[in-house]
């Protein structure tokens, strides 16, 4: 279950995408986003959720390599199955632990085709 999503950058509901009919797909796909809305004003874009997180794309003019969200999930490596199982190209999820604000995390990362960079998490230590 995804539980959390945090930002890298300011917003998780203004990630940048360079377009978003094509990044839409792999978000319901592979990651398991259902299509919440979109606007085309005052750029286009669109809310996507699974489980507990909301995220929205958005052609903002911004650079899709430089941002992302850290998403807090209940349990890592069903998580990566749930996405290996729904066609992320990925053989080994390669796990590592990761240490934010005195918690420990399980990780592993998905850049997806637009080239936002998610890293997925499971709190060690809660």
């Amino acid at each position: 279950m995804f539980k959390k999503a945090k930002p890298y950058q300011n917003d998780a509901m203004k990630l940048p995408v360079k377009d978003l009919e094509q990044a839409i797909p792999f978000y319901e796909t592979v990651m398991g986003f259902t299509l919440v809305s979109r606007t085309d004003a005052p750029c286009r874009s669109a809310v996507l959720a699974r489980d507990e997180v909301q995220i929205g794309l958005a052609e903002n003019g911004g650079d899709p390599t430089q941002d992302g969200c850290f998403f807090l999930v209940d349990d890592v490596e069903k998580t990566f199955a749930n996405l290996k199982a729904r066609g992320l190209n990925a053989e080994s999820p390669n796990y590592r632990v990761d240490r934010y604000g005195g918690n420990s995390f399980k990780v592993f990362f998905v850049v997806a085709p637009d080239g936002l960079c998610y890293c997925l998490g499971e709190q060690l230590n809660p």
